[in-house]
């Protein structure tokens, strides 16, 4: 009494047939009649698929039209959550089992519908039910020949192809030639009070001589085949800006560059800036070498309008002393700015002279 014992019943297993293989399942097949869905072993053995996504496409292969497949409507269904049946979904319309495409309702609105597909990559089945007969032909139509004696469009139009190649164009028959006097169409003959009345309008004569006029002169052409480049600016402000690109080849400018920079070098060296200052200024702090500089020009006209120094403040000019010039009266030096040959200091001018 120790050992637990069971008191039910053993299900009954139905023998296991001769030939089975010694290991594996064993299929006990029954031949269903009624409530049943053909499920191909492209989705049943999927590779890719897991098991829940394989589940839910076979659920949702037997379910009729009509019924909500949303993963809401799934979760309520089965045990597994939505965050699980909003995966498998996903993985169903990665691999083309389902398709959630957005259809127009008109007025602006838009609906979501699920397509299942029981073998993606397939064409769809016809509709089940009765296959409408196709409308007799009308009988003034002669009956078509049969598929093995219709000739092929494509054979024709080659055939066509080489008559026209062996063949020549015909020449379009020749015009005949108005008789003299008529204009060449077909008039009826008309009584004369019926016949309209000759255009007397005076008619301005053709001009016989199409050419210039002698006093018209032609217009001198620019030559555009040959244009010629802008000269170069010449002076202190165009030679610094022409030999920038010694300093670094980065700063090449082009002649029409160099005319428009040249005005604010131009106000450096009124600042009193020299040509080295400004080339160093220009220079100074350029990015690595392998770097380029897209714009040069526009690099250079930020750094001449950006760093531009101040005027030097005005200089204030002292009068210089008068030089030193001997007296001579006393022959002692004194300042004086009239250093004439008979200048005299104060105290010798002060003295009567003797007579």
């Amino acid at each position: 009494m120790a050992d637990p014992q069971s008191n039910a019943t053993p299900p009954a297993h139905p023998e296991i047939p001769a030939g089975a293989p010694p290991s594996g399942v064993i299929h006990i097949r029954h031949r269903h009649t009624d409530r049943f869905t053909v499920v191909g072993n492209h989705l049943a053995q999927h590779a890719d698929l897991s098991a829940a996504a394989i589940g839910l496409a076979v659920f949702i292969q037997s379910l009729p039209d009509g019924v909500s497949v949303t993963a809401k409507a799934l979760a309520l269904r089965f045990r597994e959550g939505e965050t699980t049946v909003r995966r498998a979904l996903n993985e169903l319309e990665r691999f083309g089992y389902l398709a959630r495409p957005r259809v127009p309702l008109g007025g602006g609105r838009f609906a979501t519908r699920t397509l299942a597909y029981d073998n993606p990559g397939r064409v769809a089945s016809p509709p089940r039910g009765p296959v409408p007969a196709p409308p007799p032909p009308p009988a003034s139509k002669a009956p078509e020949p049969p598929p093995q004696d219709r000739p092929d469009p494509r054979a024709r139009r080659s055939d066509t192809r080489a008559r026209a190649h062996a063949q020549p164009p015909a020449e379009p028959p020749p015009r005949p030639r108005p008789r003299p006097g008529s204009d060449g169409r077909h008039h009826h003959h008309r009584p004369a009070a019926e016949r309209p009345a000759p255009d007397s309008r005076p008619v301005a004569a053709p001009d016989t001589a199409p050419g210039p006029r002698p006093d018209a002169r032609p217009l001198p052409r620019p030559d555009t085949a040959h244009p010629q480049p802008p000269a170069p600016p010449t002076g202190r402000a165009g030679d610094l800006l022409a030999r920038l690109r010694l300093a670094d080849a980065r700063l090449a400018l082009s002649a029409l560059d160099v005319r428009r920079l040249a005005p604010a070098v131009d106000t450096w060296f009124a600042r009193s800036a020299t040509a080295d200052q400004i080339t160093r200024t220009l220079t100074a702090g350029l990015p690595a070498e392998p770097e380029q500089i897209r714009h040069p020009a526009r690099f250079l006209e930020y750094r001449l309008t950006h760093l531009l120094p101040p005027p030097l403040p005005a200089v204030e000019r002292r009068a210089r002393p008068a030089p030193f010039v001997t007296c001579d009266g006393c022959e002692r030096a004194f300042r004086s700015h009239d250093p004439g040959p008979e200048a005299r200091c104060a105290e010798c001018r002060a003295e009567p002279v003797a007579a």
